[in-house]
């Protein structure tokens, strides 16, 4: 594994912002790591790079500790804080050649040229950073993560600020580099989510409410399968309601129906047959899965 946190706590007073957590994260993964505001996010992501101490419990990089060897952990690890630190002043290429002489890049102008090319960052260049969109200094904070060619991506809200056709191209970035290096990713944008991450971590109040792959989660609190068909012209409740597995049924106006089986059951083969016997034309169906926001809500709550 490359990222593994055990028992993690940090305590700022009489207040727990981070409570006994624990988890992992290996090489070709992207981890989505999710909570509320005030959940204890941006804090472990500081301690996990070893930018704060923690009041107890155990964290390893790459075989290092971030209490222990900083500094090393830090070569290994590419950084874009929430707040994106950036010296507004300098003109993109400028700042990035700085970041680059203070890694110790060799072959600095060529590395530069790259991550000015996968960031989209080509015709803003020459621009003052200060002079840049919120997007544009997002980009240039994913750039100078990028750099030193990291081993682990720690990106904590990456995308703000992008419109919609810089969200494509950042999240391809991000998926391709997830295949070859460990990245834990945080963001508010379910959509987000369930588009890049191979699997999902839930804090709340400092502690952990979910692990789990993608799928799983979702899968995690499925309560009743639903199923909404649409048929050609009206049939009965109770013909409905006789089909085996069926709980319920609910007419949602016309010929357009929602009904209910049990968890895990699908129904979708038996209504098909149902309308075959009927002779009705099945124009539509569609079976409901709860989606990733409806999970971390239901978590968060």
């Amino acid at each position: 594994m490359s990222v593994i946190v055990e028992q993690l706590t940090k305590q700022f007073g009489n207040q727990k912002a981070v409570h006994d957590l624990s988890f992992s994260a290996q090489k070709g993964e992207i981890l989505g790591f999710l909570g509320p505001n005030g959940a204890g996010k941006s804090t472990t992501m500081k301690m996990i790079t070893g930018y704060m101490q923690p009041t107890a419990g155990n964290i390893t990089v790459c075989g290092d500790s971030p209490v222990e060897k900083a500094r090393s952990v830090q070569q290994k690890i590419g950084y874009l804080p929430e707040h994106n630190p950036l010296y507004k002043d300098m003109y993109v290429k400028e700042y990035l050649h700085f970041i680059a002489r203070l890694h110790k890049v060799s072959k600095s102008r060529q590395v530069v040229k790259d991550r000015i090319e996968w960031t989209g960052l080509e015709r803003e260049q020459h621009k003052k950073i200060g002079a840049l969109s919120k997007g544009y200094r997002q980009r240039v904070g994913l750039a100078q993560a990028l750099l030193h060619d990291p081993e682990v991506l720690i990106l904590d809200e990456p995308t703000s600020g992008l419109d919609p056709n810089q969200l494509v191209e950042i999240r391809q970035l991000i998926k391709k580099l997830g295949r070859e290096k460990t990245v834990i990713f945080s963001t508010h944008i379910m959509q987000e989510v369930q588009a890049i991450c191979d699997r999902v971590v839930i804090i709340n109040q400092g502690k952990l409410v979910a692990d789990d792959p993608i799928e799983q989660l979702q899968k995690r609190l499925q309560g009743d399968t639903i199923v909404e068909v649409e048929f050609d012209k009206t049939t009965n409740v109770d013909l409905l309601q006789s089909i085996e597995g069926v709980k319920t049924v609910k007419n949602m106006g016309s010929n357009t129906w929602e009904i209910t089986a049990k968890a895990q059951q699908d129904i979708r083969p038996a209504i098909f047959k149902f309308a075959v016997e009927k002779q009705l034309v099945l124009l539509e169906m569609k079976q409901s899965t709860l989606s990733v926001e409806d999970v971390f809500q239901e978590l968060t709550r």
